[in-house]
């Protein structure tokens, strides 16, 4: 390969030259409702071809070459292994007279599943993931109780894929039995009677990341039998981009189906069940629209449903299966409603306010007895179980708070810390506010900011905003272990809360969706505006990041604003907006985003797109793409043609590094504990790096 050169500046004013691959181009274009796009790397779509994996060879080599030059990056790698390396468990869950649980030592590279009798019984493993390969990749991904506890439904998957295949385990003995259920995908395990349930693709033909991921089926396997006995439940050809899921209610008598069709732009769902011992599955809501709908449970008198229909915030109704009416049974909120759980004879409902948690308890009959007082201001998940439960489990996070499991007693309704954390830095230390600022078209957005105590607010802060905005996903608090080194080195982490996700409920998600985009954009762009406003950093000092739908919005914003920002990590992105739905399972955005095959939605989708809005000559901000060889969501070649492209038209113009890195044997996120942090180690290494600041200085 030939090569095209850059002058890169180190942080000791001296020059570096960077090399780049250069990358070969073909002469293709695609015309698109009369006009012409040229597409030269079209060629690296196919990333199990030779040509690729040379390309990809010489990107890495040029990319870690630059990397593991960095003095200190191996010093914050062994900083983010010593934050990381303390005990983290998972709530347990009861069947039976077992509690399950998993547990990760501290740097173990897969949490290891456990059991134990009793809450002071001693525990004993069930499966330990980290066995099963050599380095450690291979992942739990389901753990499916039958309903009785005797058996498990155990799904694995390999080097970060999203592939998965079923095993099923007898709990007496904790031996595998010889079922093996191959090529699932996008499915639970849905447990009835002697068997599951369970979604899946076609054998694919040739290269699985590269399948095209069409007519879900669902089939039910029997216990003890092979796959090829398996009974077809349900499947669709004439719609081959549906997606087919069932669940079960807890005690098995009712199986709900699940059918959505994203690839033509509806965002809801339709709603199936079948009662056990029939043969077919009756309607409840047989047209699909964008309205979405979910079984809780089955009540006397009916089925509980949760749904946003006519209720952009969320409701439950109560459905009955004889009269086929609905009755209102939780009705919708000012705050958007996030989850629904029973257990004991109870409803827990989890709703959203400017973010954070609120968690209530209601009867059987819809009437509001209690709510759950939390410790603060943050994220509380769990609170399910079954009927006869006394108790249930939650766990409770924020961004300076390690999340910490609570038991809560259903008759006494005092919640009591059940297993803290023990992590070798004070939280205290650590303070987070959340802040309010406008975005350009007068909308206010929430955002929160961490950092070390003691802060000045003199603009020379190293800051990493961070964002994804879409798919109607909220970002709540959080903590992570690895951001702990980062504020200690008067770090600041920002989270913006853009629209496009569900923080509002539905009408904050649709104003980020398809032809208003670019709202998504702006939220990030005000964000930086304001942390460089308000003097918490400056444009020499601010970093952003996002990962799949987050690394479109980093290379949007990069193209849009590319002086407002000195680094920029793009992981894992959507970045060629007019061939997304080709891949994989990348038709199931079209409800987010629109298609290119619509004349307007791909007027608006070229106009963003981040691989074909990059300037020629333009100055970007020293990026740091990431990748990975087995993302087969968003398919690496997103990542591989916008790298070509910035590499080619701002490589020799930017005095910045504009960077691929490429993980191998991974997915759509780290495959294992070791990979994550190596990752980390990295990213933090190239900011401080690219923004003239030494780890460690004081």
């Amino acid at each position: 390969m030939t090569l095209i050169a850059a002058m890169i500046v180190n942080a000791d004013g001296t020059a570096q030259k960077l090399d780049y691959p250069k990358t070969n181009k073909v002469d293709h274009v695609d015309e698109y409702h009369g006009t012409k796009v040229p597409d030269p790397y079209r060629w690296l779509e196919d990333d199990r071809s030779a040509e690729t994996a040379a390309w990809v060879k010489a990107q890495n080599e040029v990319t870690f070459g630059y990397l593991n030059k960095i003095p200190f990056k191996q010093e914050i790698y062994n900083d983010l292994e010593k934050a990381y390396n303390y005990p983290k468990y998972s709530a347990p869950r009861k069947k039976g007279d077992y509690f399950y649980f998993y547990k990760n030592d501290g740097l173990q590279n897969q949490s290891v599943l456990y059991r134990q009798k009793g809450l002071d019984g001693t525990p004993e493993v069930v499966l330990d993931p980290n066995k099963l390969s050599a380095d450690g990749t291979t992942r739990l991904t389901v753990f499916s109780l039958s309903k009785d506890g005797a058996y498990a439904v155990l799904g694995f998957s390999q080097g970060g894929s999203d592939w998965q295949e079923y095993q099923v385990m007898d709990m007496k003995t904790l031996k595998m039995l010889s079922d093996k259920v191959e090529w699932v995908k996008v499915s639970g395990a849905a447990w009835q009677g002697d068997g599951f349930y369970y979604s899946r693709y076609p054998k694919p033909e040739g290269s699985a990341l590269a399948a095209k991921n069409e007519n879900h089926q669902v089939f039910f396997h029997k216990v003890g039998t092979l796959q090829s006995a398996d009974k077809l439940v349900f499947e669709d050809p004439k719609n081959p981009q549906r997606f087919h899921t069932v669940s079960t209610t807890e005690d098995g008598r009712y199986a709900a189906l699940y059918v959505s069709d994203r690839g033509k732009g509806k965002d809801g769902n339709g709603l199936w069940v079948m009662e056990k011992g029939q043969t077919q599955f009756t309607p409840i809501v047989s047209e699909i629209t964008d309205y979405s709908y979910g079984i809780v449970d089955n009540v006397d008198g009916g089925l509980l449903i949760e749904t946003n229909a006519d209720a952009p915030n969320g409701k439950v109704v109560l459905y009955d299966t004889k009269t086929k009416s609905w009755k209102p049974f939780l009705p919708e909120k000012p705050e958007p409603l996030v989850g629904v759980g029973t257990a004991g004879g109870k409803l827990f409902a989890e709703y959203s306010k400017d973010v954070t948690s609120r968690v209530y308890v209601y009867d059987m009959k819809g009437k509001q007895e209690n709510e759950v007082a939390l410790p603060g201001l943050g994220a509380a998940s769990g609170f399910g179980g079954e009927k006869e439960d006394k108790f249930v489990f939650y766990t409770y996070t924020s961004f300076n708070y390690p999340p910490t499991i609570f038991r809560y007693d259903i008759a006494s309704r005092k919640s009591s810390v059940f297993r803290e954390p023990e992590v070798s830095f004070k939280p205290a230390d650590y303070e987070t506010k959340q802040v309010f600022y406008t975005s350009k078209d007068g909308t206010k957005i929430p955002a929160f900011i961490v950092y070390k105590k003691g802060l000045k607010l003199d603009g020379t802060n190293p800051t990493l905003l961070y964002g994804y905005g879409g798919f109607n996903v909220s970002l709540p608090p959080s903590f992570s272990p690895t951001r702990i080194p980062f504020l200690d080195q008067g770090g600041v982490f920002v989270q913006a809360n853009l629209r496009g996700g569900s923080e509002y409920g539905e009408k904050w998600h649709e104003q980020g969706m398809k032809l208003k985009k670019q709202n998504v954009f702006d939220d990030f762009i005000a964000a930086a505006e304001y942390l460089i406003k308000e003097k918490y950093t400056s444009p020499e000092r601010l970093a952003i990041q996002g990962g799949s739908n987050g690394g479109l919005l980093v290379g949007a914003v990069m193209n849009q604003r590319p002086e407002l920002f000195k680094v920029a990590f793009p992981a894992v992105g959507v970045m060629d907006m007019l061939r997304f739905h080709k891949f994989t399972i990348g038709w199931n955005w079209i409800a987010d985003y629109g298609s290119a095959d619509n004349a307007d939605e791909f007027k608006y989708l070229y106009g963003y797109s981040p691989l074909h809005n990059i300037k020629q000559g333009g100055k970007y901000p020293a990026t740091l793409i990431t990748t990975a060889d087995h993302d087969d969501r968003v398919v690496p070649a997103h990542s591989f043609k916008y790298a070509a492209t910035l590499q080619e038209k701002a490589g020799a113009s930017s005095t910045n590094p504009l960077l691929i890195r490429i993980d191998t044997n991974s997915g759509h996120g780290a495959s294992n504990t070791k990979k994550a942090l190596e990752t980390a180690a990295d990213i933090y290494a190239f900011m401080f790096h690219n923004m003239g600041l030494t780890w460690g200085a004081e």
